[in-house]
């Protein structure tokens, strides 16, 4: 079971301080002197600092190699609640002595820390398992020390077995033993003595003394009051940030409120929006995105397709924000008022569905901002204000804010200030535009603080950039990030893409969400794929990713684009209202269900770990598997990447790694076809025609005469 261990910050102030660059620390168990500052360089000969020799200096164990960890603790691992955390770390030392090792953990500003001991696995390196009850902010690092009763309890068996006299031993062990009845209490102190009694007793017959060393009862009573006074524990603590479910596991449905109705002449409201609700629950979603909901400025307002000119009837795009009415915590009159907003968000709990909240930090030439906090804009030398640019893209309705202005302070605490107003009206996940172009540090600051008071809040980046960039982000406390998945369409591209997802230490702290398209993002695969094609993808987003989503007329496999070699919608419901017809033929409303149902009866994909990629012998043919943390659950899928052929060709079970025998026989359910195929040996043959089936996602069984 674990303990808790004292470890107050009087003790920690004669340790000294916990940050550093050593794979192992100079400041071990609670009490203990740290290393001398002037041995920690190897510039003064040993011969000369005899005199500072400390007895810190006698710690023999090395402890390094901690995972999971990121860039050496200055980040949080994540996870979520009800996943097991597992700890592993090299503990080794010099010699052939016994060791333990531990891994101490507690919550955020507690002063003590809990004990759950490690197991050896081999070779020097050892784990220890933890369940996350709370998402909150753990800490959590490693001691190992030489465990002396164990030490000696293996020599005394040794040569027990080879019939040796070892009455020196059973005095030598009496003395450890002893030892630890001093630092126990109650009835393990009083069991110790006795222990310690039956060594000594010299009347005893030699046999009933070695079963008293050597029995269970105490061995663990000895682990309970080990020797720890030399114990080495690595320099640093880990963070490790455990947020909710839905940040590891969901599937995302993205809607603009004002298309909810019947008429494109006039924005629909919230309590029209209501009455979607139903359609986006049956569909089997966990989270309904909303683009901004404020107010849209008339500065400068694009027309149809990004036109310069609209018409008096343009909406205008939601991320033009600010006018007359209000900025980021007003909502735009077409769809209502605050109040309609939170019926709207009630609505959709009663549905099972979270609203997401698009942040913007951005306005309008109308923003109240702009005249009453002109400081936080950039200006041009004629006194003007910069809009946003993309070159070639310009947005003369947007003001970007200037975040590096004099009167920074009260921009961030305002920005930040406007996640909490929406909290406070039961919105708890936010997709962040272009978390980017805004600075680190503010995202940083401005995230810690709103989770002390909120630790159930999820923020998704949305940044297609550079990839360190998109990393970093994820460091700083983003749940979730926008990912390459859009660009990534070959099965070399996704394998290599995937692997660096999920098997590097990426996948400590970065949650990719897989959206197949976006408002702004009609990839060219979907342009010229058709139905086929939106169905590959949608399974492939679903089943690669623990988190996915898609943007509102997928299931119509809209594909059309606003020109040739553009990714822009034509007509895009960026800048007009769209109401649309989904019981249109051919729409895909029903498998998107299907997999969606899928992923909530199977938990091996509701996790990004444990992916797995398979040969296959035709390269328009990717198979991959995934399993539950715990190794069970085996889903295994094949896509067909060619919307346009039928591709046929074999795939290959890797038995050997599964521990099975190389002609052993699977059982694979189709759970989309609900059809059950009988495989056996490592290669077997998978059809694939577009225009019937695009992907098999298959439940295995091992049949028990193969377990």
């Amino acid at each position: 079971m674990p303990k808790t261990i004292d470890d107050t910050a009087k003790r920690a102030k004669r340790r000294g301080s916990t940050s550093g660059t050593s794979s192992t620390t100079d400041a071990a168990t609670p009490g203990t002197p740290a290393i001398p500052a002037s041995l920690r360089t190897s510039s003064t000969p040993l011969a000369e600092s005899v005199s500072a020799l400390d007895s810190s200096l006698q710690r023999r164990v090395i402890v390094e190699g901690v995972t999971p960890q990121v860039d050496e603790g200055r980040y949080p691992a994540k996870r979520t609640v009800g996943e097991t955390l597992l700890v592993e770390a090299d503990v080794y030392a010099d010699g052939h002595d016994e060791l333990a090792a531990s891994l101490l953990w507690r919550k955020a500003g507690d002063a003590d820390w809990t004990e759950t001991p490690m197991e050896a696995l081999g070779n020097d390196r050892w784990r220890a398992a933890l369940t996350l009850a709370e998402y909150t902010r753990y800490e959590f690092t490693v001691e190992g020390w030489v465990d002396r009763f164990e030490s000696w309890r293996a020599a005394l068996s040794k040569k027990v077995g080879a019939g040796q006299d070892v009455a020196s031993e059973l005095l030598e062990g009496a003395v450890i033993v002893r030892d630890a009845a001093s630092r126990a209490h109650g009835a393990d102190r009083t069991e110790l003595t006795r222990a310690a009694e039956a060594l000594e007793d010299a009347s005893a017959e030699p046999p009933q003394r070695v079963a008293a060393a050597l029995s269970e009862d105490l061995r663990g009573r000895m682990a309970r009051h080990a020797d720890r006074s030399r114990a080495t524990r690595l320099d640093r603590v880990l963070p490790l940030d455990v947020e909710r479910e839905r940040a590891r596991f969901g599937a995302w449905y993205e809607m603009f409120p004002r298309s909810a109705g019947t008429d494109p002449s006039r924005s629909a409201t919230f309590d029209e929006a209501q009455a979607r609700l139903p359609y986006v629950a049956s569909l089997g979603f966990d989270v309904l995105y909303l683009p901004p909901i404020h107010p849209i400025g008339r500065s400068f307002r694009k027309g149809r397709n990004n036109s310069l000119a609209p018409e008096p009837a343009d909406p205008g795009s939601p991320w033009a924000i600010g006018a007359a009415e209000g900025g980021h915590t007003a909502v735009e009159p077409g769809l209502g008022t605050i109040d309609d907003f939170t019926r709207f968000v009630e609505a959709a709990k009663r549905h099972n569905l979270e609203i997401a909240l698009d942040i913007a930090f951005q306005a309008s030439p109308d923003h109240p901002y702009v005249s009453q906090h002109p400081a936080w804009f950039r200006h041009r030398p004629d006194g003007t204000i910069k809009y946003a640019e993309n070159p070639p893209k310009k947005y003369q309705d947007i003001y970007p804010f200037d975040f590096e202005s004099d009167d920074w302070p009260a921009l961030w605490r305002e920005l930040k200030g406007v996640i909490e107003f929406w909290i406070a009206r039961g919105v708890s996940i936010f997709r962040v535009d272009n978390p980017h172009t805004k600075p680190f540090r503010f995202w940083e600051w401005a995230l810690q603080e709103i989770r002390r008071s909120h630790p159930d809040a999820i923020f998704l980046a949305e940044a297609f950039t550079r990839p360190k960039i998109m990393r970093h982000l994820a460091k700083i406390g983003f749940s979730q990030s926008y990912s390459y998945f859009t660009w990534r369409n070959t099965k070399e591209e996704l394998e290599e893409y995937f692997t660096e997802l999920t098997q590097t230490e990426v996948r400590e702290y970065m949650r990719p969400n897989l959206f197949a398209n976006t408002p702004d993002i009609l990839h060219e695969y979907l342009q010229r794929g058709g139905r086929p094609a939106f169905e590959a993808r949608l399974v492939l987003a679903a089943t690669l990713g623990a988190n996915y989503g898609i943007y509102s007329g997928y299931e119509l496999a809209e594909n059309l684009p606003v020109r040739t070699g553009s990714e822009e919608y034509l007509d895009s419901e960026k800048y007009q209202i769209r109401p649309r017809d989904f019981t249109a033929p051919g729409n895909l409303t029903e498998l998107i269900a299907r997999v969606n149902t899928i992923r909530r009866e199977h938990r091996a994909l509701q996790f990004d770990h444990g992916l797995e990629f398979h040969e296959t012998d035709n390269p328009e043919l990717i198979c991959y598997s995934k399993r539950t943390p715990e190794g069970t659950d085996p889903i295994l899928v094949v896509v067909n990447l060619d919307p346009h052929n039928m591709q046929h060709g074999n795939v290959k079970l890797p038995l050997f790694d599964w521990k099975l025998p190389l002609d052993a026989a699977v059982e694979a359910r189709d759970l989309l076809a609900d059809e059950t195929y009988f495989w056996r040996g490592e290669w077997n043959y998978v059809r694939l025609d577009p225009q019937s089936r695009v992907a098999h996602i298959l439940a295995l069984r091992i049949p028990p005469a193969n377990a």
